[in-house]
């Protein structure tokens, strides 16, 4: 009788984790789904570099990002587009902090194409 407990329970352990398995989202999905979107705004330099001197990015990229304690963003737009740049900088990445708590999106977007023009 005891067999018979132990192999129900298991074929249903079994069962529950196949659906598991086709039912929960990949890493690629959940990925997508917690991507930011970028808002459409007019690129303005001044603003751009106003923004950058608020949110202290100077720390760690310079005073003319050339870089420091934090990467030189001087041709960054060369290894990312604006909405990558976006992304990093509205989550955060590695030892760089998020700024979606300091900064408008708007800033943000403003601040990651005046990167990505940057090559």
């Amino acid at each position: 009788m005891q067999k018979w407990i132990m192999s129900g329970l298991f074929f249903a352990a079994c069962a529950f984790a196949v659906i598991l398995m086709f039912t929960l989202p990949g890493k690629a999905e959940v990925a997508e789904e917690n991507k930011p979107t970028m808002p459409e705004v007019q690129m303005d330099a001044a603003s751009a570099e106003a923004t950058v001197k608020k949110a202290n990015c100077i720390t760690c990229h310079g005073d003319q990002l050339q870089g420091g304690v934090g990467p030189s963003l001087q041709q960054e737009g060369g290894k990312h587009d604006a909405e990558e740049i976006f992304t990093i900088v509205t989550k955060g990445r590695g030892q760089m902090p998020s700024f979606k708590d300091k900064l408008a999106p708007e800033e943000i977007a403003n601040v990651a194409m005046w990167l990505a023009e940057k090559k």
